[in-house]
């Protein structure tokens, strides 16, 4: 059984409204706006394999908010690095969510190296993150909001969720209009 994503990260994004939010390159950033956009929300476009290494840098800057990258499997697979890096940072306030459906969802629906065997907990657990689950009911999210709102330490879930193309629902994508939200919650003037 698969968990519907849109549903998921409306859940997680409600029950933890003081985090920053940073999304991978398309459908977690589809669901996070889905949900509702919020000045806290930070969605990446074009930077696949980006969105834990930006979670990790946020969380870096902002120790006090608590921040969750939510990407997918195939994005997290290309920046496999940036779950290296955030195990030797770690931060108390960065939980990074995969949502994982098999799949590269943005190029074609290719079969992903989840669904051919690859171990995501595994491999978060053999960079050193401890603290790595995988999610395959929807009532888990609260464990997982629990754990962002408490700022509990670095963490990984592995939500796998169906390979279903949803609506697409399209957070903004100015330039300068992003840049602002960033330099705002690092208390910078706008530019």
């Amino acid at each position: 059984m698969s968990i519907d994503r849109r549903a998921f990260v409306a859940a997680l994004v409600a029950q933890c409204p003081d985090a920053l939010v940073v999304t991978g390159l398309g459908s977690p950033s589809y669901d996070a706006f889905a949900a509702g956009d919020r000045p806290g929300n930070f969605y990446l476009w074009g930077a696949m394999g980006g969105a834990a290494a930006v979670a990790l840098g946020l969380a870096l800057a902002k120790p006090s908010r608590p921040v969750i990258a939510i990407t997918g499997d195939g994005e997290q697979l290309m920046g496999l690095g940036a779950l290296a890096t955030a195990a030797v940072q770690r931060p108390d306030n960065l939980t990074v969510v995969v949502l994982d459906n098999g799949h590269f969802g943005e190029t074609g629906m290719q079969r992903s190296h989840s669904s051919l065997g690859l171990n995501l907990v595994a491999v978060a657990k053999g960079c050193g993150i401890e603290d790595a689950v995988v999610v395959r009911e929807m009532d888990g999210v609260q464990a997982i909001a629990r754990r962002v709102n408490a700022k509990a330490g670095l963490a990984l879930a592995q939500v796998i969720v169906a390979a279903d193309e949803l609506p697409r629902a399209l957070p903004p994508r100015d330039g300068v209009y992003l840049k602002n939200r960033v330099r705002e919650h690092l208390g910078l003037a706008p530019l």
